[in-house]
C-alpha cells in the first residue's frame, strides 16, 4: 500500500470502531513491509525475540515505517536509515520489570537514589509513557539496582540489529506494551492526530 491509499482509506474511517479497525488491520496485523515475501524468516526474528524474553512468539509486533512501508506522520518511505520498531505485548514481561522499577522509585523518593538533571528528565518521560501502558526501557537509568534494565536491553538489541538477524541491516528498537488493548489505544490515537493533520491539508487546498 502506497502512502496516498493509506491516506484515503483512514479518511473514510467515520466512526470510532472503524479507526479501531483500520489500526488492527494495517498498523497491527500482518507480516511486515520489512519482512515482504519473507514470512519465515518474520516468525524466527519474532521467535528469537520471544525466547530471549521468555514469552510467546506472538507477543512481538513490528510496528511503524517498518510495518507499512512509509511513515504517515513523518511522510517519508521506508529505507535503510529507518529503524525497525519492535513493540513486545506482555503483561508478564511489563510487570517483571515494573517491579524494579518500583524499588527504584522508593530509593528516589527516599534519597537512597539520585539522578542527574538528564536522568531525572528521561525518566520523567518514562514515566509519561509508563502513564500510557507501555514502557521505553532506553529512558531509564542505568542504576536499577538487581536488573541492570536499560543495558541489557540496548546490548540485546544491538545483538538483532545491522545483519545480526532474520531483519537485515537495520537497527532494532523494542518497547513493552502492558497489554494489547494499550498498543490498539496507542495506534488509534496516533491515527486520529493523523486525521486531524490530512483535514487540515484538506482545508488548506480549498482555501
Amino acid at each position: 500500500m502506497k502512502k496516498n491509499e493509506f491516506d484515503t482509506l483512514l479518511m473514510c474511517c467515520e466512526k470510532e470502531e472503524d479507526i479501531l479497525d483500520f489500526a488492527r488491520k494495517f498498523i497491527i496485523h500482518g507480516v511486515p513491509y520489512a519482512f515482504n515475501g519473507r514470512e519465515d524468516e518474520f516468525f524466527e526474528f519474532r521467535n528469537r525475540i520471544s525466547k530471549h524474553f521468555s514469552i510467546d512468539y506472538y507477543q512481538v509486533y513490528i510496528v511503524g515505517s517498518g510495518k507499512l512501508g512509509f511513515s504517515y506522520l513523518k511522510g517519508t518511505d521506508f529505507n535503510y536509515d529507518s529503524d525497525i520498531d519492535v513493540a513486545i505485548v506482555s503483561e508478564e514481561l511489563y510487570d517483571r520489570y515494573l517491579k524494579h522499577i518500583r524499588k527504584f522509585q522508593y530509593d528516589l523518593e527516599r534519597s537512597r537514589e539520585r539522578l542527574v538533571a538528564q536522568e531525572y528528565r528521561n525518566y520523567i518521560k518514562f514515566l509519561k509513557y509508563m502513564a500510557k501502558g507501555w514502557m521505553r526501557p532506553d529512558l531509564l537509568p542505568t542504576k536499577i539496582e538487581g536488573l541492570d534494565l536499560k543495558t541489557n536491553w540496548f546490548n540485546f538489541f544491538k545483538l538483532i540489529s545491522y545483519d545480526k538477524s532474520e531483519v537485515g541491516n537495520y537497527k532494532v528498537n523494542g518497547g513493552v506494551y502492558k497489554s494489547y488493548n494499550y498498543l490498539e489505544y496507542y495506534a488509534v490515537n496516533s491515527l486520529k492526530e493523523y486525521m486531524k493533520i490530512l483535514n487540515v491539508d484538506k482545508e488548506t487546498e480549498h482555501e
